[in-house]
């Protein structure tokens, strides 16, 4: 990846930064901190006092219990442990509260830099009406249906639904990571469906706004990157595809989305720069699509770093997460979007500790621990022989990625990267990833989104 200049972080809004997540997304944030000369607070539960990456931090802080409410989510306890360690940043990584507008707003009322875009553009872009609303207005492509709330009335609704036709997918206006929605195949489900949603948002959101859109049946879901500085320099960093899914989780990622030709998603690319200009938007950030039929479809943006941040860093030689650091210290983009130069593709495959049949965490100390190397090889991690696994949190335990010059050579590396890799003492899903890339329609690229779950349901009847 390209280097950093010193001359990049001239500003020094901060040198201290607080990294508030855990596990293989604060070793990667710290990584890209002491790159850039900045030290690091780590904060941890109780079940993470031993992680690995408190050593190499400033000071390492116990915010609470190992429940993530009690401990990650805990914004009181992360702003009074900022203070104590005179960190002049927080960085939030993703999930936990990255995607929090109030917590952005806590930090910078602080007086403190909060590394993610401003607190008005997480709102926007959270809620999903809103969010379409925006994208519409800045020329971004749409899935067809209203950019209004569905009210409470029985003949609207049905109206809505006839208009968009069927079938249709209700969602929740404040939903994400494939919770809160639900698909309607004819009218006699529509009633029932809308209820049961409403009811679903209501207790997972805390809000029981609902909106309707037509429902794609064979579609791929496609991502662009955004980088954007405060001074309305925005690029897009080329696409992924990670259409890899089992229950709306992403399993395999890839850059480029392989089979889209420039004249088509071009255009969509420009397109998102131009939205986050009108949303004053500042950071990284990822627009999520649906394509189908040649055409794309905007779902949502995730306004934070996402976990398959790395594939793009391989294609495009930018270190994305130092990027996001250094446009929170106040920093102008170094490259405009002609200096944007992918090459090559690359894969990430998300190694999980489950059981690779059912898919089941699985805790517990590491063993015996084999990690691939070479070139064109990468493993972001933070674990290593004797680690114990935390049954409290996500299971995602390392990203396994690859670049090579072309799609079949970067397929070829992750088989050799997979089998190279031994994870002893837990369950893992590496047998799971190892049997996919010998798939020959994965390796084809012949699929979508439904792909992954049709192919382990064709598995569990064998």
């Amino acid at each position: 990846m390209r280097q950093s200049s010193d001359s990049a972080v001239a500003p020094l809004r901060f040198d201290t930064v607080m990294i508030a997540n855990r596990g293989e997304i604060a070793t990667r944030i710290q990584r890209a901190c002491h790159a850039l000369g900045i030290k690091t607070v780590m904060i941890c539960s109780e079940a993470d006092r031993q992680a690995p990456y408190g050593r190499d931090a400033q000071h390492f802080l116990c915010v609470g219990p190992a429940p993530a409410a009690k401990s990650y989510l805990n914004q009181d306890a992360i702003l009074l442990a900022a203070r104590l360690t005179g960190a002049g940043a927080i960085h939030p990584g993703y999930g936990f509260l990255s995607e929090k507008a109030a917590f952005a707003e806590a930090i910078e009322r602080a007086g403190l830099v909060f590394i993610g875009p401003p607190a008005s553009a997480i709102a926007t872009m959270g809620d999903k009406i809103a969010a379409k609303r925006a994208m519409i207005a800045a020329g971004v492509p749409c899935v067809p249906g209203p950019d209004t709330a569905l009210p409470e009335d029985r003949d609207v609704i049905e109206r809505t639904a006839r208009k968009i036709g069927y079938p249709v997918i209700i969602k929740a206006a404040g939903g994400g990571g494939g919770r809160g929605m639900r698909v309607v195949a004819d009218a006699g489900q529509l009633h029932e469906a809308v209820a049961l949603t409403r009811q679903e948002a209501r207790q997972a959101f805390g809000s029981a706004e609902l909106y309707m859109e037509k429902f794609l049946q064979h579609p791929r879901h496609i991502e662009i990157q955004v980088l954007c500085d405060n001074n309305g320099n925005a690029l897009w960093l080329g696409h992924r595809d990670c259409s890899m899914q089992r229950r709306h989780q992403k399993v395999v990622e890839e850059a480029p989305a392989p089979g889209i030709s420039p004249r088509i998603i071009d255009p969509v690319g420009l397109a998102c720069v131009e939205a986050c200009r009108q949303i004053g938007y500042r950071g990284v950030g990822t627009f999520e699509f649906l394509f189908e039929d040649g055409r794309f479809y905007f779902i949502e943006m995730n306004t934070r770093l996402q976990v398959e941040h790395p594939v793009t860093e391989m294609t495009s030689g930018l270190d994305i997460v130092q990027e996001q650091i250094k446009v929170a210290q106040g920093c102008r983009l170094e490259i405009d979007q002609a200096g944007v130069r992918c090459t090559g593709h690359s894969i990430e495959c998300r190694i999980n500790a489950e059981d690779p049949d059912s898919f089941l965490p699985s805790a517990g100390m590491i063993g015996r621990l084999t990690l691939p190397e070479g070139e064109g090889v990468r493993v972001d991690t933070h674990i290593h022989e004797g680690y114990r696994v935390s049954p409290y949190y996500d299971s995602l335990i390392a990203k396994l990625i690859v670049h090579a010059p072309n799609r079949p050579a970067a397929i070829a590396r992750m088989r050799e990267a997979l089998a190279a890799t031994e994870i002893g003492g837990i369950s893992t899903n590496l047998a799971f990833l190892r049997a996919l890339f010998d798939d020959e329609a994965f390796a084809s690229g012949a699929t979508d989104i439904h792909y992954l779950e049709q192919w382990l349901a064709r598995r569990r009847s064998t």
